[in-house]
């Protein structure tokens, strides 16, 4: 049996929350520190379903790695040369591991490798990528549906000038900044279609930078990438909170008047999550910045209606927290919710109409027109993670809502609502 939890009627959140470390950063952390020359420790590491996988990917490819705490673990780097060469590397639902592996061991792999993951996995797309990758020179073979895992790394990747559609998802480029520095040759990498959520791609180039990676930017649609570089071990590196997941607590500290300290991210964040927080203020919630925490003290909601291409995880927030605003609230550019953990245009718009909500879902956008009074509501949460959080801000509502599976969250915050039981 599935679990199931109920909130209902919350009536304040208050306290201090400390991030858990952002999956984006600490997936990417893991493979450079890997690929780097000497020894690194990672600080403030996530620990979850996500970067479990990229642990044991790592360890499958000979990488050694010793846990110093729950949080912390040191990586000796392999200077880029594999000491092991798997057959195949199973990767779950975690596409911040899937995506890079694939870029960079299309670069680094020395043998045939099958790269695969759950059934999720294999329904969610990798052909812009792939081809990326094969006018690179490499050999890639789909086992099954073509433009989707599971596929085989044969041929290594040569370099020289590769286009990449950036339409889709950030992480194909952000794979392709971490593999093409490892080549014997230079390469020019030029983006095509309107790229989505760049403060990913931002993200990256500053985490190269940290690792010793030099990437020539041309504008927002090309990188000089010289060929024959090294990742150097920064010695120790910490791992920023993770800014998507700190879009719960903003809202729940808007929801339940605060105060409410959120330690792990502030004006030093590298995150391009962190915007969420203008959203959040515009829409009246009341938050102070400081360089690595925030602050939140209520506030009233009133409908936005925005762009929010550049932040398509931590925008999933704003679905729920309109139930709760005055006005409509209008959520657009966001068609690479469809390719997620789940459809999740579909599945937001499915879900708030149980709770009374007046939904337009479009190709790329939601609106929503919140209710006179919120509806209780059984929550799908799809097996993710963001459905199930940003779900459990209706029980700040006095109808309340129902979460199946919340342990979903496993994949990211595992500790989610337990700490949302402590501060509630």
């Amino acid at each position: 049996m599935v679990r199931k939890l109920t909130l209902q009627g919350l009536q304040s959140c208050q306290g201090t929350v400390d991030l858990p470390g952002s999956k984006s950063i600490a997936n990417r952390a893991l493979l450079m520190a890997a690929l780097g020359d000497g020894t690194t420790e990672l600080n403030h590491l996530l620990r979850s379903d996500d970067t479990a996988r990229m642990l044991e990917a790592l360890a499958a490819l000979g990488v050694g790695i010793e846990e110093l705490s729950a949080t912390c673990v040191r990586v000796r780097g392999c200077g880029g040369r594999w000491p092991k060469q798997p057959e195949q590397l199973y990767l779950g639902n975690a596409g911040t591991a899937m995506r890079p592996l694939t870029a960079v061991l299309a670069a680094t792999s020395t043998a045939p490798v099958l790269l695969t993951g759950d059934a999720r996995m294999q329904e969610r797309p990798i052909g812009d990528l792939v081809d990326a990758l094969r006018e690179g020179g490499a050999t890639v073979r789909y086992q099954q549906q073509p433009g989707y895992p599971p596929l085989v790394l044969e041929q290594a990747l040569r370099g020289g000038e590769i286009h990449v559609d950036g339409s889709a998802s950030s992480q194909y480029i952000s794979a392709l900044l971490m593999a093409l520095p490892l080549l014997p040759n230079d390469s020019h990498l030029i983006l095509t279609g309107t790229v989505v959520s760049w403060p990913y791609i931002e993200l990256t180039l500053a985490m190269l930078r940290d690792f010793g990676i030099t990437v020539e930017q041309h504008g927002k649609q090309g990188f000089s990438i010289a060929g024959r570089q090294r990742y150097q071990s920064p010695a120790a590196y910490w791992i920023e909170g993770d800014a998507s997941a700190a879009s719960y607590w903003l809202g729940a500290g808007v929801l339940g008047g605060g105060p409410l300290r959120i330690e792990g991210i502030g004006r030093k964040s590298i995150q391009g999550d962190i915007a969420f927080i203008d959203y959040l203020q515009q829409m009246g919630g009341r938050i102070t910045v400081h360089d690595e925490y925030v602050e939140v003290n209520g506030g009233q909601l009133r409908g936005i209606d925005a762009d929010l291409n550049a932040i398509p995880d931590a925008a999933m927030t704003f679905a729920t927290l309109a139930l709760f605003a005055k006005g409509r609230t209008a959520i657009r550019n966001v068609a690479n919710w469809r390719i997620k953990e789940t459809d999740r245009l579909h599945a937001m718009a499915t879900e708030l109409r149980k709770a009374g909500a007046q939904i337009e879902e479009g190709a790329d956008y939601l609106i929503i027109d919140p209710p006179a009074q919120i509806q209780h509501a059984q929550i799908k949460t799809y097996d993710d993670h963001r459905m199930a959080m940003c779900f459990s801000l209706l029980g700040f509502s006095a109808a309340g809502v129902t979460i199946e599976d919340p342990d979903c969250c496993a994949k990211t915050y595992p500790d989610y609502f337990s700490e949302l039981a402590r501060v509630t």
